[in-house]
Formats: structure tokens, sequence, C-alpha cells
């Protein structure tokens, strides 16, 4: 059994399929929707149906795992980089790469694809989780954004307030209740009349902090279905969040477990 929570009005076989990553084929949703082992709203549902925001959809199948491609960049007696594909979490991709000797040290959102990194023993675990906790790499992305910057490259601040209950980063320019500091910086790379190709920086680390900031200025990431424009989306013909985590530099102190990694830099063509 799964349980999801419609983020959006959406068709619930759309809804569903992209949820199990691929583990839902339409056939399978309706064989389901026959045997009546959908659930929404704790009602059980025999059609495709419109769901609403906010909507509590429990199916009785667990999904077919598929198998995932990866390219491996880089590896050594202590880590492992490999470049995660897009619509699958961190964990399950975790799940289905480990030997048994991974760590689990850090996360991409489903939708994000790019540079993960993991550990094969306690001491680089430890020493990579320090650095991800205390902002000692530097992490940048590359996205597709719609329309054309106003500026070259900007330090982009605002405050991101999460509201838990809607899975939602809100943007505002002063800060609120609940809110943090965030910072985001960018560089345009490519400049287009209606999109941009952007290099994005995070300097702060927060929920869907890239995808948030970068629409409340009117550039949301082309794909987005969360923070986006599905009628522009469409018009573009873009189906997948274009956020790609393309380069990670490590940082370490001299006398760490890693200290042989210090400066060192990965990047994904």
């Amino acid at each position: 059994m799964k349980s999801f929570k419609a983020q959006k009005n959406v068709k619930l076989s759309k809804f569903l399929l992209d949820s199990y990553n691929g583990g839902l084929s339409f056939s399978m949703f309706n064989k389901l929707l026959r045997k009546k082992d959908i659930k929404v709203n704790g009602e059980r549902v025999n059609k495709d149906i419109t769901l609403n925001i906010g909507d509590e959809v429990v199916v009785y199948y667990d999904g077919e795992q598929v198998k995932v491609t990866y390219k491996t960049i880089y590896k050594d007696e202590n880590i492992l980089v490999v470049s995660k594909p897009k619509g699958i979490t961190s964990e399950d991709f975790y799940n289905q790469i480990n030997d048994g000797n991974l760590y689990f040290c850090h996360r991409l959102d489903r939708n994000t694809d790019g540079l993960m990194i993991f550990a094969y023993n306690e001491r680089a675990y430890e020493e990579l989780l320090k650095g991800f906790k205390d902002r000692t790499f530097n992490k940048i992305y590359r996205a597709k954004v719609y329309g054309k910057m106003e500026k070259n490259e900007d330090l982009l601040q605002a405050y991101l307030f999460k509201d838990s209950k809607k899975s939602l980063s809100l943007i505002y320019d002063n800060k609120v209740k609940g809110s943090v500091l965030i910072k985001t910086y960018y560089k345009v790379i490519e400049s287009h009349d209606n999109y941009s190709i952007l290099s994005v920086e995070l300097l702060t680390g927060r929920t869907h902090q890239i995808r948030a900031h970068l629409a409340h200025i009117g550039h949301f990431i082309l794909g987005d279905g969360k923070y986006g424009n599905d009628k522009i989306n469409r018009e573009f013909g873009e189906k997948e969040l274009n956020l790609t985590a393309q380069k990670l530099t490590l940082h370490f102190e001299k006398g760490s477990f890693l200290a042989y990694l210090d400066g060192k830099t990965f990047v994904l063509d």
C-alpha cells in the first residue's frame, strides 16, 4: 500500500503514473480501478477522476521497481560520485545502486537529475556529512528558465517559508514569521527571447529553494509543474523539470580523512 497527497488539480491517472516513478503502467492503473484498489479521501473510486489540491490518495499496490541507468563520474575506496536520473527519489536511487557498502549523504529532488556523492565507509560518511552541513562544498546547478533575464548575473536574497502541509516553499521579499533568509546566485549562460540558460549556485540550502526563488522573480524553471505555469510548459513542450546538479567542488581541512580530495571538482557534461 502507498499513500500520496495531490499538490495541484490533476487527473488521477497522471498523478499516480508520475508518483510511482515508472513503477505503474496505465494498464495496471485501469486494473486497480476495476478492482477498486484506489481510495481518494477514504472513498474507493472506479474511474479516472480529477484530483483537487490536498486530496489524499491511497493505492493498494506497491509498484514494480524500474531499474535505473546511471553514469559513474568518480570512484575510489572512500567515495562514489554518480549521476542520478530524473523521476526517482534519492532514497529509491540509493536503494537500487547500494551494494551493501554505501552510505547515504545528501538528497536531490525526485525530478532533479545530476551529481550525487556517496561514502564507502563511516569515516568518509562523517566528512561528507560535515561538508554538506557546514556548506563548505560548492554546488552548481544548470537551469533552463522562462523569459529573458534582466541581469546577466545577480545575487538574489529573499525569505522562504516552508508550508509543510502543502509541501510548498513560499518566498517573501521581507521577513515573515517562520521564514528564513535565502541566497541564490545565478549567471546567464545563454540568453534567448523567451528563455534563458542559467548557472545557479546555492549559498543557502532550503527545500525547493532554486525552483521557488526563480519563480518568485518571474523566471520559473521550465517543466516545473509546482512553481511554474502549465500552459507555458505545454507551449514549450517541456514535461520534465529543467534543473540539473551539474558541478560539485569538495573542500576539506588539512588532516581530514578526505584531505586528498580538497579542491576536487566533479562536472557533469
